[in-house]
């Protein structure tokens, strides 16, 4: 056996058992040929090392992690294959780590961007305009809040007429969670209550945010729409605004002014504090001056 024939047996396989499109089959066969390419003994007699040393080289050559992770998967599959035909009495592969991959950074408002969005959302809605009052309200909350734009949707009207200042708010998973309003969103919401109430057969409905729609309430798309014209109406890339980066906007402001990473956590509802560890990079310049600032040996050079 030589390293071709077994690639090629590799592939028959994939063809016949799994029924493997030409294109999955080509991809697999050029990610093998370029690691025998590599191995001066061949690939069919590779060791976990000098797979590792194969991989080393992926990241000298500039492949992103998830391109590597890939290469290494077609190397898993093939290695098993090898062993599970007796073609090896080892799976060299079982020992090697998967490419760490760093997670994506959201996209974050700047704090003078995001007042830029509200203020021109409080302008328009001097005039009363019905249409301005609900962007308002609804800008209001997210970033207000935090709440995911299916939760903003679907807020209770109810949530208008409390006299408290937390809400209970069911998020993914049905799990509930307390989320304060603040005296901005209160104040928005009071104004948007009138032209609520005054919205016909609409009022009588359950919803902060009634339509004419088969839900019952405005749509995602329509929030998101209405945002993202506001956003350049304020001179902010439409691009750089959806209620989703209001939201990170919301969490990621918190943190840069001295919230608990464990408060936001709770804030946002995630079941997992690894899920909102994705925010700690905004943390770096806070960390490095409070350690400058009141570490007894922070003077000395």
């Amino acid at each position: 056996m030589n390293s071709r024939s077994a690639i090629e047996a590799f592939l028959e396989m994939l063809a016949a058992e799994r029924g493997a499109s030409s294109n999955t089959l080509e991809a697999y066969g050029r990610d093998l040929e370029d690691a025998d390419a590599f191995l001066e003994r061949g690939l069919h007699r590779a060791d976990a090392d000098a797979l590792r040393s194969y991989l080393a080289d992926l990241a000298r050559r500039g492949f992103a992690p998830s391109s590597q992770a890939r290469r290494l998967s077609a190397l898993r599959q093939f290695f098993r294959f090898l062993y599970g035909e007796g073609l090896r009495a080892d799976d060299p592969t079982g020992t090697l780590e998967s490419p760490s991959r760093r997670a994506a950074l959201p996209k974050v408002l700047g704090e003078t961007e995001t007042a830029r969005v509200l203020e021109l959302a409080a302008q328009e809605a001097e005039g009363n305009d019905p249409a301005a009052l609900r962007l308002l309200a609804v800008v209001e909350i997210l970033y207000g809040t935090g709440l995911r734009v299916s939760e903003l949707v679907s807020l209770p009207v109810s949530v208008a007429r409390t006299a408290e200042r937390f809400v209970l708010v069911r998020g993914k998973g049905e799990r509930e969670r307390m989320v304060p309003l603040s005296h901005s969103v209160k104040g928005a919401l009071d104004r948007w209550m009138p032209v609520r109430q005054a919205m016909g057969d609409l009022a009588d409905g359950n919803w902060l945010f009634p339509a004419h729609s088969g839900s019952g309430h405005v749509a995602r798309q329509v929030v998101a729409r209405e945002l993202k014209a506001l956003a350049t109406r304020a001179g902010v890339s439409a691009a750089a605004v959806s209620p989703h980066v209001m939201r990170h906007a919301f969490a990621s402001h918190l943190l840069q002014n001295g919230a608990d990473l464990r408060a936001v956590q709770q804030l946002l509802g995630h079941a997992d504090i690894s899920t909102t560890q994705i925010y700690t990079h905004v943390l770096e310049k806070r960390l490095v001056e409070l350690v400058s600032r009141h570490h007894p040996l922070a003077d000395r050079g």
